[in-house]
């Protein structure tokens, strides 16, 4: 399910960034983006810049993205934060989340024609500047039917009352994410 917006006023501040932290993510070389780990959900043609994994900040891709970084740290418990590329014919297929302590949101970058993310029975388009959020652990799915890519900034924060559960909840590392999806 998406969630009402107005309930996380801290993504304000993300969508009045979002051009500079579009361009410093458009900046990055495109071979500094590592594919998903998950490739039996899409094949092939989604990629991630990661930021911040499992609470731990990448401080050499936080340093090469600084007026990210500094929007990153308006997120209230921010867990994971990356920058989220799927290139043309990417289909992600229906999936669930098991971290029910996050909810996940994506802040559109770049945004072409025929891109979309299902959330349980709905279906929203990405769009510039704006905002998404969702609860990961209702079955999802995302596709880029477009002619170009398509780029948002993807992190996860604590859901409201799980914000000082411990982090060892969380996966922690790829190898444990891989592991916990078998």
């Amino acid at each position: 399910m998406f969630l009402d917006q107005r309930q996380f006023p801290f993504l304000a501040d993300l969508r009045a960034r979002w051009e500079a932290i579009r361009d410093e993510c458009l900046a990055l070389p495109q071979d500094s983006y590592q594919p998903w780990v998950q490739r039996e959900m899409y094949g092939q043609g989604w990629s991630v810049y990661g930021l911040v994994a499992f609470g731990e900040r990448i401080e050499e891709a936080l340093a090469a993205c600084p007026d990210t970084a500094s929007a990153l740290t308006t997120i209230p418990h921010l867990t994971t934060a990356g920058f989220s590329r799927m290139a043309p014919g990417t289909h992600i297929t229906p999936h669930e989340g098991w971290v029910t302590t996050v909810y996940r949101a994506h802040l559109g970058l770049v945004v072409p024609q025929d891109c979309a993310l299902r959330v349980g029975d709905e279906t929203r388009q990405w769009s510039e500047g704006q905002t998404l959020v969702f609860d990961d652990t209702v079955t999802h799915e995302a596709w880029n039917y477009g002619s170009s890519d398509r780029i948002v900034l993807l992190f996860d924060f604590a859901r409201p009352g799980c914000e000082d559960m411990p982090q060892d909840e969380l996966p922690t590392t790829v190898a444990d994410l891989v592991r916990r999806k078998g």
